[in-house]
């Protein structure tokens, strides 16, 4: 379609008052913008306003579309139909700074690169007119595919003796335009051959007993099985969740948490001691060492402090379920602490971030990281736990009186 007289006209008239650049820029656009509409004509089988019987559909408007050129940044108007779509052969799907910069703004993001600092970044590569924070949000929205694949693999076919670590950490992100705590809880687990996986992550109001019970519900339709021992903080619904989901797992306290608590209730003048002493019940060789420490260490404590005693008698079984285990393994599967580090890395990114706009968003950067951090693991020379100690693994006695006597110990 030719440029009619006035068309024609406005143009000089722009051109002559302009630089020699915006003259450029300003020619290259009308160019494209009448191809555009050409094109369109040809598709549609008819000019605006023209009537005729081979007429496809009908233009509804147009929608801004910016092109990064070597003549600058193009406005152009990109037509609509009522029905269908159309897409100029002239442009690609996606903008030439996308391409040019979208792993450099994946990566920005993934490394905790505030949304207003990629602006800077994308500026600094050449991109005069910067990106919107919609615009990263926009790019950093097609992560969701890739997380979704990984959060919904199927867990079927593996085994998973340890399901080592369930845990939460919170993050800020704005709930019905107010700004709330959500909790992003992560599952990890070690394979039959000692490998360590991250089995699944959820983001919800709450680290409720509901919460809870629907995540680990949903590794098990996943096909999650073989689970032996389950290690976590103690707190009540999640405790209460495991022993309804996971069937037959034995639970491991974590004896970091235990130890929190046990230390919140005596004078901080003897934090330093009591410490000391309860983690002589951890340093014992066989479990029958270690259950015998316990008795001797609760029974010296209970002198000076009744409530320490009486809590160490009440955990005994909970905090001391990893004897059941090989002694090889015991310093991996008594505590949460590798979790807690991936939690740390998690608030490390999303720290940046600040409040999130929504818990997708959320979702989306914790999932990256967790799919990093797995990815990680599975090209890692090391394994978690050697292939010959995790064959040493058999399910252990669910009868705390029968754990200390198990065969697993000889090895």
């Amino acid at each position: 379609m030719a440029l009619d007289q006035s068309a024609l006209l406005e143009v000089l008239a722009v051109l002559k008052n302009s630089e020699a650049s915006e003259r450029i820029r300003h020619a290259a656009e009308t160019i494209y913008q009448a191809l555009i509409e050409a094109e369109l004509t040809a598709v549609i089988g008819a000019a605006p306003n023209e009537r005729t019987p081979d007429r496809l559909a009908q233009r509804n408007g147009h929608r801004p579309r910016t092109l990064t050129t070597t003549a600058g940044d193009l406005e152009l108007q990109i037509p609509k139909l009522r029905t269908g779509s159309f897409f100029p052969c002239l442009l690609e799907r996606r903008r030439r700074v996308d391409q040019a910069l979208f792993a450099v703004v994946m990566e920005a993001y993934l490394h905790g690169v505030s949304t207003r600092k990629v602006d800077d970044l994308v500026k600094a590569l050449g991109a005069e007119s910067g990106i919107s924070k919609s615009e990263v949000s926009r790019i950093c929205a097609d992560l969701d595919e890739e997380v979704s694949a990984f959060r919904d693999r199927s867990l079927a076919g593996q085994s998973f003796p340890y399901l080592l670590f369930l845990d939460a950490t919170y993050c800020k992100a704005r709930v019905n335009r107010r700004v709330v705590s959500q909790a992003v809880i992560v599952a990890t687990g070690v394979t039959a051959d000692g490998r360590r996986e991250v089995l699944g992550f959820s983001v919800g109001d709450s680290e409720d007993g509901a919460f809870w019970t629907a995540f680990l519900r949903s590794l098990k339709a996943r096909g999650l099985a073989g689970v032996l021992l389950v290690i976590s903080d103690a707190h009540a619904g999640l405790v209460a969740s495991v022993g309804a989901v996971l069937l037959g797992a034995a639970w491991q306290r974590c004896r970091v948490h235990f130890l929190r608590n046990v230390l919140a209730s005596v004078p901080k003048g003897s934090a330093e001691m009591v410490a000391a002493a309860i983690r002589t019940i951890f340093a014992q060789p066989t479990p029958d060492m270690v259950r015998d420490q316990l008795a001797v260490i609760a029974s010296m404590l209970g002198r000076q402090f009744p409530r320490v005693e009486t809590m160490l008698h009440e955990a005994a079984d909970d905090i001391l379920a990893f004897t059941a285990f090989p002694p090889a393994h015991w310093k991996k599967i008594w505590s949460t602490n590798p979790l807690e580090r991936l939690n740390k890395e998690i608030k490390r990114r999303t720290d940046v971030v600040g409040v999130f706009p929504n818990p997708e968003a959320l979702l989306r950067l914790a999932g990256a990281v967790l799919v990093e951090a797995h990815d990680e693991w599975q090209v890692a020379d090391r394994r978690y736990l050697s292939e010959s100690s995790m064959a040493l693994l058999t399910p252990p006695s669910t009868d705390p009186k029968e754990v200390a006597h198990t065969e697993l110990m000889t090895a």
